[in-house]
């Protein structure tokens, strides 16, 4: 994945307040951090964070967290919530291998996947945010009752997603190939600028809801 690089980007990021810079030290403390007994969702891959700021302002009685890799993105997003009063959203620069370090054992109850890298090689499988090897992951952060959401326009790597549910410790709640026009999973649904861009291209957008299966 090729990005272009923002001159700053990594300093801007590290002076910004709406930034978490010692994350890790908050595993297990989250809701102390925000101050209240909230549940925390968090989004991982959020990119410029469109999705994750109305979900914020639309739900002020939910924690969320916005994970990004890559500073040359998520600096939009700071720049954006520095206009807004969005005092239950903050974000986090790092890389989703780290998940497990950063939050402790049932404290998340629910992760939003939004139009991940497919990364297509087969040997990039493991990669691959719904792969089984990061469901497993999030199996550990996830609250007993939690749940995950995945959004995709990409057929193969719904395919491929679906596959490693099982495999990954979880179950399927719904799920469906064409989101817009699923009049009960497309209620209330929040579009991300990915998922904009892409069905106005006329792309059917796929979603599942899965849960641990305990």
């Amino acid at each position: 994945m090729r990005l272009k690089h923002v001159k700053g980007a990594e300093e801007y990021i590290a002076s910004s307040n709406h930034v978490v810079q010692d994350y890790k030290e908050h595993k297990g403390n989250w809701n102390r951090f925000f101050a209240n007994d909230n549940p925390v969702h968090i989004e991982i891959g959020m990119g410029k964070g469109q999705f994750l700021m109305e979900m914020a302002s639309l739900n002020p009685d939910i924690n969320y967290i916005g994970i990004e890799r890559y500073s040359s993105v998520l600096i939009r997003a700071v720049q954006k919530k520095e206009e807004l009063d969005l005092p239950n959203l903050t974000f986090i620069l790092m890389d989703a291998t780290e998940i497990c370090e950063v939050f402790a054992k049932q404290e998340i109850e629910r992760i939003y996947l939004n139009f991940s890298d497919p990364w297509p090689k087969d040997r990039h499988a493991k990669r691959r945010l719904p792969s089984r090897q990061f469901l497993e992951r999030f199996k550990e952060i996830l609250k007993d009752e939690g749940q995950i959401e995945f959004k995709t326009d990409n057929k193969d790597l719904f395919a491929f997603a679906l596959e490693e549910v099982e495999p990954g410790g979880f179950k399927l709640i719904a799920v469906t190939h064409d989101l817009h026009h699923d009049e009960i999973m497309n209620a209330g649904n929040v579009m991300t600028e990915y998922e904009k861009k892409f069905s106005a291209l006329g792309n059917h957008i796929c979603k599942y809801v899965i849960k641990k299966n305990i």
